[in-house]
């Protein structure tokens, strides 16, 4: 019988970022388990790849505010590119109501530590994107520091570190059951054979309710489909432009290559395993793109380069993060909401503390346990794209 030390359920940016920080902590017996025959086929390879310290919640701008000088540093870290690009996030506020809530979270993300935001006018952005349709728009939020990554990229330099300093990975391998004693996790059950463990965490993305069955922790995690949109090259909005948020809609928007990416949160969507892109999505979201970017009436699109991928959702969009109730061994990492790569790093260091320590100095880990819902904890965040 195989026999680790730590055993991570998944191998998507989650999984990997964990792996790399046990193994940077000196665990030399880390063994990754990815049901797929390659890594990244899941959440991470769909993902738009944004980062961000623009939230409402102390919980999620401390994870942002290790995670993005993490990416920004990460090549010379981990000797590989995570493809950080610091444009920035624009929130466009449209309504008094927009500019107050931006205000409130500015305050709060200063107060923390945030150096970067601020609050341009609405001549400012005005000034800044003339391409911008802006009789609305009454002042934003903005940091430069903010940006995008190249989520396959970060997940691959993560795990490829961690491979080279002892940790194993194994592809194309089912994890069927997970086995307990009296001292709490036992082992694993795979499709490789059973491995003897005492401690594994999930990091199954949007079917980690599943992994977490097999322990018998019910874990309130929902997959919700979100669709992406690239343009082909277009050449009359600049290719410098932050990611641009048009809170009258939720529409938003960044560079990609020579084109541009679209995004927008369909209300009418609901939960389930839907990865097919539905076509009745372009006209949608490109009303939405003209409507904010007048020059966007011009955009050609693809549809056969348009995406979709899942999200995890938790009912307050914040992570469970940390030890299962009641099953000793079993740690969580799960229901990202969406915020999953850009939260990737501190997800890492805050689990692998738990597991190593028993305690974390990055936030307060006890606000994200899974013991929250069942006790009337939650905590809202209301930045959500």
């Amino acid at each position: 019988m195989q026999t680790a030390d730590i055993v991570i359920i998944g191998g998507g940016i989650i999984g990997s970022s964990i792996a790399y920080h046990l193994t940077a902590a000196g665990c030399k017996s880390v063994l990754v388990i990815e049901r797929e025959t390659a890594q990244g086929k899941g959440s991470t390879g769909k993902s738009m790849g944004g980062v961000r310290a623009q939230f409402s919640t102390p919980v999620n701008i401390q994870m942002s505010l290790y995670s993005i000088p993490f990416y920004a540093s990460f090549e010379d870290r981990i000797g590989h590119p995570s493809g950080y690009r610091p444009q920035g996030y624009l929130f466009c506020a449209t309504s008094g109501r927009h500019m107050a809530h931006l205000s409130a979270n500015y305050t709060k993300q200063v107060a923390m530590g945030l150096k970067e935001v601020r609050l341009p006018t609405a001549d400012e952005i005005r000034n800044m994107f003339p391409q911008l349709r802006s009789d609305d728009i009454v002042g934003g939020s903005f940091c430069s520091t903010d940006g995008f990554v190249d989520p396959y990229s970060a997940m691959i330099g993560f795990m490829t570190w961690a491979a080279d300093h002892g940790a194993k990975v194994w592809k194309n391998t089912l994890v069927t059951g997970i086995q307990q004693d009296e001292r709490g996790i036992a082992g694993l059950e795979t499709s490789k054979g059973a491995v003897a463990t005492r401690i594994v965490v999930n990091c199954a993305g949007p079917w980690a309710p599943q992994v977490a069955k097999m322990a018998g922790i019910d874990l309130p995690v929902e997959p919700l489909r979100r669709m992406l949109v690239p343009t082909e090259p277009f050449d009359q909005f600049p290719h410098s432009a932050p990611m641009i948020i048009d809170m009258s809609t939720g529409f938003h928007f960044r560079p990609e290559s020579l084109g541009f990416l679209l995004a927008w949160n369909d209300p009418e969507e609901t939960t389930g395993y839907k990865t097919d892109f539905d076509p009745a999505f372009i006209e949608k979201i490109l009303t939405r793109a003209a409507d904010r970017v007048p020059v966007f009436e011009n955009l050609a699109v693809n549809p056969k380069r348009a995406w979709a991928g899942l999200y995890e959702m938790t009912p307050d969009h914040h992570p469970i993060l940390g030890p299962a109730p009641g099953v000793p061994g079993f740690f969580l990492a799960n229901g990202f909401s969406g915020h999953g790569v850009m939260h990737a790093p501190a997800t890492g260091k805050i689990l692998s503390d738990l597991i190593l320590t028993g305690k974390c100095d990055l936030v307060d880990a006890s606000l994200l346990g899974l013991s929250r819902f069942t006790e009337g904890r939650m905590i809202e965040e209301t930045a959500v794209l």
